[in-house]
């Protein structure tokens, strides 16, 4: 009996180490699955990606061939031609929406729902106006855009104060003269120098001037008109090359401010320069305060903010003594109140009304 006891007094302690053991080992071995079968299905909301493994879908480039605009750069006046391929987005009609038509040699086009259209010569407009128009006859309040996606032939942009800006093909190798000369030249209030924009696809600009932006991936080059047009440096005439921009702006000023009738600025136009003679005449002359002989050019020092001064006696040179002095773009004519002539005036218009009373008191 007593070893019995002695027994099941040694069993107890070896029982609760058992349970205690199972308590603790019953949601390890749970976590763990024997191999081979698969483990609990994942919670989407808990799954985790590795940042590496993560991938996005790739982005559609458009085919081998395709010549494909910068963003905004398509004109709604850009003409249509054949071979011209262009997008139709029409959420309300189906049949066209969102898809590509390529104009064929005779210059039409045949669409699903409104029929045949002969395109060519119409600009992107004049497009999407016919198409609201014949789609009127299915639909209330049509929406019709029309974008180009590919074009017959290279295309060259002409922006800014041109005659005639727009898009223009190059068909062959064209020189800048001959382009400009399509376009109908620059407009009187435009700039004496043309800017070139090209894309590093085709090149740098071959010109020594010419500058490279690797992070937009352009080469530019500002060219004078004066000098392409007497064929100074022959080099300038550059041949063009697919989807270069073309722009020009607004002609530099010179300004005048201070003692003139008409403050304000004045077009070079054409011009590299213009006299100081020039810009004060044109300017209105002096007033009556001016201080004739300390007129002062502020001339911007290129690569900073800083402007130098040069003084320059102008009642000297409408005298005809000393030498004119060409002003350049962005020149500021200064000139300044004249305050010991202001004195001497207000002196004078004291004085003389108190003049009689003077002599009388002297003579008294």
């Amino acid at each position: 009996m007593n070893s019995m006891r002695a027994s099941r007094n040694r069993l107890v302690p070896i029982l609760c180490v058992l349970t205690a053991w199972s308590v603790i080992a019953q949601p390890i071995l749970a976590q763990q699955q024997p191999p081979g079968q698969p483990g609990p299905a994942p919670v989407p909301g808990d799954a985790i990606l590795n940042p590496q493994q993560q991938s996005t879908p790739p982005a559609q480039t458009p085919p081998a061939g395709q010549q494909q605009l910068p963003q905004d750069t398509v004109r709604p006046n850009y003409v249509l031609g054949p071979n011209d391929q262009i997008l139709i987005r029409a959420p309300e009609a189906e049949e066209i929406d969102q898809k590509p038509f390529r104009i064929d040699g005779d210059g039409n086009i045949n669409l699903p729902l409104v029929g045949r259209i002969h395109a060519a010569g119409m600009s992107l407009q004049e497009l999407e106006a016919d198409l609201v128009k014949r789609l009127r006859e299915y639909i209330r309040e049509p929406q019709v855009f029309v974008t180009v996606v590919q074009f017959r032939t290279e295309p060259v942009f002409f922006v800014g104060l041109f005659a005639r800006p727009g898009i223009y093909t190059l068909q062959g190798n064209r020189s800048l003269i001959e382009m400009l000369s399509s376009v109908g030249g620059t407009l009187p209030n435009a700039s004496r120098h043309v800017t070139i924009t090209r894309h590093e696809e085709y090149g740098p600009i071959p010109l020594p001037t010419a500058v490279t932006d690797a992070e937009k991936k352009v080469s530019t080059v500002e060219i004078s008109l004066g000098s392409l047009r007497q064929n100074i440096n022959p080099a300038e005439n550059i041949l063009l090359q697919p989807y270069d921009v073309v722009s020009v702006g607004r002609a530099e000023l010179v300004y005048v401010n201070g003692e003139v009738t008409r403050i304000g600025g004045i077009e070079l136009g054409e011009r590299d320069s213009v006299s100081i003679l020039q810009a004060l005449t044109q300017a209105g002359g002096f007033t009556r305060d001016a201080k004739r002989n300390k007129v002062r050019i502020l001339r911007p020092v290129l690569g900073t903010n800083r402007r130098s001064m040069i003084e320059i006696d102008a009642q000297a040179l409408f005298e005809g003594k000393g030498l004119d002095v060409p002003l350049l773009p962005n020149d500021i004519v200064y000139i300044p109140h004249s305050y010991v002539r202001q004195f001497w005036q207000t002196f004078a218009s004291v004085a003389i009304p108190i003049l009689p009373y003077i002599i009388f008191l002297i003579v008294q």
